[in-house]
Parts: C-alpha cells; sequence; structure tokens
C-alpha cells in the first residue's frame, strides 16, 4: 500500500561527484513525475538545504542529462550540517517548502548525515550509492564504479604504448579512498604486472621482488597500478625513488591520474544502475521505507538500512585477487 501522506520529494548528491549521479536524479524526477507528485531539487548538498537553495524540478527538466557527468544540482561539503544547529535549519527549510521526503545522492558521509538527520527529526531519507569508489557496505555496484574502471583502463593502455617503446616501468595511481576496487579490477582489464591495494598491505619491498621476477620472466615493461589508500600510494614518488635504487635497469615513472576519474560520460552500466535505483528510491519512499539505502546485490534491488551501509568496510573479491595473481605472470 502506498503512503499518499508523501505529496513532494527532494533530491540533492552530496561529497564527491560520480558519473551517472544525473542519471540518477533523472530518474528520481520523472519517478515522481509518474506517480504525480512534485520534486524539488536541492543544490550543493546539505550546505544547499541549509540555505533552503531549491529548485522545483519536472520531467522536462531533467532532458538530455543521462549522458552527462557531474551533476547538475552541485556538491559541496557541508560543516554546518554535522552540527545540530545546522541541521535543525536544514529540516526547518525542508518544513516550510512542504517537502515530505528526501532522496540523497552520495557516499558512506552522505549517508551518516541522513542517518543522524533520520534519527532527531523522523524525517524520510532513503540514499543512492553515488561513488566511484565501490566502497559502500550491502551493494555490489555504486553509480559512477563502472565508468572510473573503463576511464582508468583507457588511460593505462596509453601508458602502456609508452612504456613499451622505452622499456619503463610505471607506477599508474588510481582513486578509490581506502577501497582498492579500482585498482584491482582495473588492473585485471589493462593487463598489469602488479596490484597494490590497502587491502594487502604488501609493501615496497614485495612490489621490488615482483618486478624482479617479472624482468627474469622476460618482460621489459611493466605497469603496476597502486590505489591512492594503500602506503605505497600514499609516497608513490618515494616508492619509484626506491624501486630505481633497488632495480637498476627499470626506468621508472609516475603517472597519478587523479580527478580525471570521476569525469566523463557515464558507461551504459551505470546509466541503466542509476536509472533502476532512482525508480526504486521513489517506490521506496511511497511503501513507507526511509533510513535506508537504495542498492544493488545479485541483480536484485535491495533496501538497506544506512547502520548497515556505514558500518566497517566493503569487503575485497578474494577470488578476483586470485585472478590477478593467475594472469599477471
Amino acid at each position: 500500500m502506498k503512503n499518499r501522506e508523501i505529496k513532494k520529494i527532494g533530491v540533492l548528491t552530496s561529497g564527491g561527484d560520480s558519473p551517472g549521479m544525473n542519471a540518477a536524479i533523472r530518474a528520481v524526477v520523472r519517478a515522481t513525475a509518474y506517480n504525480n507528485l512534485e520534486c524539488i531539487g536541492i543544490y550543493r548538498g546539505y550546505q544547499g538545504l541549509i540555505e533552503g537553495d531549491f529548485i522545483p524540478l519536472n520531467a522536462r527538466s531533467v532532458k538530455n542529462k543521462i549522458n552527462r557527468g557531474g551533476t547538475m544540482l552541485k556538491s559541496a561539503r557541508s560543516s554546518l550540517f554535522r552540527t545540530k544547529e545546522g541541521r535543525k535549519i536544514a529540516y526547518q527549510k525542508l518544513i516550510d517548502a512542504s517537502v515530505d521526503a528526501l532522496v540523497v545522492i552520495g557516499g558512506d558521509g552522505t549517508f551518516t548525515g541522513a542517518k543522524v538527520f533520520n534519527e532527531e527529526f523522523n524525517f524520510p531519507i532513503v540514499g543512492l550509492p553515488g561513488t566511484i569508489d565501490n566502497d559502500i557496505n550491502g551493494t555490489d555496484f555504486t553509480i559512477g564504479y563502472d565508468t572510473a574502471l573503463n576511464t582508468v583502463v583507457e588511460a593505462i593502455d596509453k601508458i602502456r604504448d609508452t612504456a613499451n617503446s622505452h622499456n619503463r616501468l610505471f607506477l599508474v595511481e588510481v582513486m578509490g579512498r581506502n577501497a582498492g576496487d579500482i585498482a584491482l579490477s582495473a588492473g585485471i582489464g589493462a593487463g598489469a604486472e602488479a596490484i597494490i591495494i590497502p587491502e594487502q598491505d604488501l609493501g615496497k619491498d614485495y612490489l621490488v621482488s615482483s618486478l624482479r621476477k617479472s624482468k627474469k620472466s622476460g618482460k621489459s615493461s611493466s605497469i603496476v597500478v597502486v590505489s591512492e589508500g594503500d602506503e605505497i600510494g600514499k609516497n608513490i614518488f618515494q616508492v619509484a625513488k626506491y624501486i630505481e635504487e633497488n632495480l637498476k635497469e627499470y626506468e621508472v615513472r609516475v603517472t597519478v591520474l587523479g580527478h580525471i576519474q570521476r569525469g566523463g560520460t557515464p558507461s551504459c552500466f551505470d546509466r541503466v544502475l542509476a536509472s533502476k535505483l532512482g525508480v526504486a528510491a521513489i517506490d521506496a519512499l511511497l511503501e513507507g521505507k526511509k533510513d535506508c539505502m537504495i542498492g544493488i546485490h545479485n541483480s536484485k534491488v535491495v533496501a538497506v538500512p544506512f547502520a548497515k551501509t556505514i558500518q566497517g568496510e566493503n569487503e575485497i573479491d578474494r577470488a578476483l585477487l586470485r585472478v590477478a595473481e593467475i594472469v599477471s605472470i
């Protein structure tokens, strides 16, 4: 039974942007229109919520957005929302605008804020996992992760051309915060000789040993994908120097891909995922659900309590680690 007390729904994006956020906004807006509900967009995340920076949205407001990277609603971090006084102001802004529920798109920081807000004001909120890091508990994939992978693989393919031409070793640092998902999957997809992720914390001596074996096996150049969250990733230029000192035969170069991984046209996978989850978010609110994230698990849409999504860190795929070890010999 649908809860018809909900007549107006707000949507915002918070934290780091990710490809597919616009597709998610589009799905939320059109799902509200389909259900004869009003929708407002909230600019600049929780900070815009506090400031009442709202705009009415309808089905035509989101035309030609599904293929755009970034977020049409902008994003920002809000120190004021972390205070009870700030959240009280935000709540009053929602009441003044007659907003009955919220859809928030972001990562664990976004969900932490949503969880506290719901506890304080019993306000219906559901979240959509929007982050390239794929580090949210309760969902197999986050919106933007697949696009980021494709961006990284394309970049590494180009780096390999010059690595092969000069017998060079390239250390390629990728994003992912404290999760190694991007490094692991992109490393396998791009045929990296070694993959360094925080979940294993193998250290620079292991890396040198691995590269020495690769050299003995006949490899004249190497690509090493390093997650920024690993200890090596935090000191990648020092590690490059350490390798040069211990492997004289290699000329080492460092490439930090950085924020290029967040931008660009979202992949078909991310567009479909965002659309599916956006529609499911409105369905969930109308069914009386709140204080949860809408995710995907085993190809099924699931509702996961915010408390679970922000509890600990997502597990790395151990089977994929074995694949990486085997195919990199």
